[in-house]
């Protein structure tokens, strides 16, 4: 059984290398690609130096582009997918995703952050649908299309289709959590940063789920 990860990464140097470390540490795990998403900093080749393929885009093109990329480049039975901006990962956290996709019980996980940090532990308990942190078959996932378009609603693309072809289950991910937007950016750009991200899924709402 062949295991790829994929780690999206836009401006992500000060954290993406644990992220890669602790992915690889995974014996299942037979490759990690990061896909740099046109960053201005480091993030290439410190991805790299952690022992990571890296997908370099020429320009900032998305997190949908840039997974749909690393979709096309691993061919995999199960795919896992992580953001490079996490704090705290461990092994565990990602056999919680990966188990119940080997053990042939689901189609798809979605992790949810749990006694992290109470800022993020509260926007995943809102919107738990959109974490970026997940694992489904290869098979359904080769399946989904519209996913180079959907910005930062790819995982509201992946959603419905798993949803109405396969089955999915929500894992807790505890003492997990991410650098916010307002934090890597400072508060008016990430908040910026953070309206345009809602408004990609909810284009991706309304382009993929109103027929």
């Amino acid at each position: 059984m062949k295991i790829c990860a994929l780690i999206p990464a836009y401006n992500e140097e000060k954290t993406v290398s644990h992220v890669v470390t602790v992915t690889k540490s995974l014996p299942e795990v037979k490759r990690v690609i990061v896909i740099n998403d046109g960053s201005e900093d480091d993030t290439s080749n410190v991805a790299r130096m952690a022992g990571a393929d890296v997908i370099d885009l020429e320009k900032n093109s998305g997190k949908g582009a840039a997974l749909k990329a690393g979709f096309d480049e691993c061919n995999a039975d199960i795919v896992i997918m992580l953001d490079a901006d996490l704090i705290g990962l461990k092994k565990e956290h990602i056999y919680s995703l990966l188990n119940p996709i080997m053990n042939n019980e689901y189609d798809m996980t979605v992790g949810i952050f749990n006694e992290g940090r109470n800022l993020t532990d509260i926007a995943q308990k809102i919107s738990p649908h959109l974490s970026g942190q997940r694992a489904l078959k290869g098979e359904i996932l080769n399946k989904i299309q519209n996913l180079d378009s959907s910005g930062y609603g790819v995982e509201v693309v992946i959603n419905r289709y798993v949803r109405e072809h396969g089955q999915i289950k929500k894992v807790s991910l505890p003492d997990l959590t991410h650098i916010m937007k307002e934090e890597k950016m400072g508060f008016w750009k990430g908040f910026k940063s953070r309206i345009k991200m809602y408004m990609e899924v909810l284009k991706a709402v309304f382009l993929f789920f109103i027929d």
